[in-house]
């Protein structure tokens, strides 16, 4: 499964009223390291089909990045059964994104 946009609109839809695991990436087109780490998310998310993963651009959802309280991107967010479970803020390797979901 690819990862899908997330908006303040289907934030609760997507994240929330999720049952299972969903893994959220943080980022902006001008950051170096989240282009860095968009496409090991995306490599995470076709290896890992049970997981949802979505992507929220901070630049345009100003809301939810003050919302969780992102102050570095990228910034990684899982979310287990809609509760925050754990989080990354910085560049990581695939194996440390993949031991996060796990």
């Amino acid at each position: 499964m690819s990862a899908i946009v997330i908006t303040k609109d289907n934030f609760e839809a997507e994240v929330l009223k999720e049952q299972g695991t969903v893994l959220i990436d943080f980022w902006a087109s001008w950051c170096g390291p989240c282009r860095m780490l968009s496409p090991i998310v995306d490599e995470v998310a076709a290896a890992h089909p049970e997981v949802k993963v979505g992507k929220i651009n901070v630049d345009e959802q100003q809301e939810l990045a003050q919302q969780y309280g992102i102050m570095s991107i990228p910034t990684l967010i899982v979310f287990k059964n809609g509760q925050k479970a754990n989080e990354s803020v910085g560049l990581i390797p695939k194996e440390k994104v993949e031991a996060m979901i796990a």
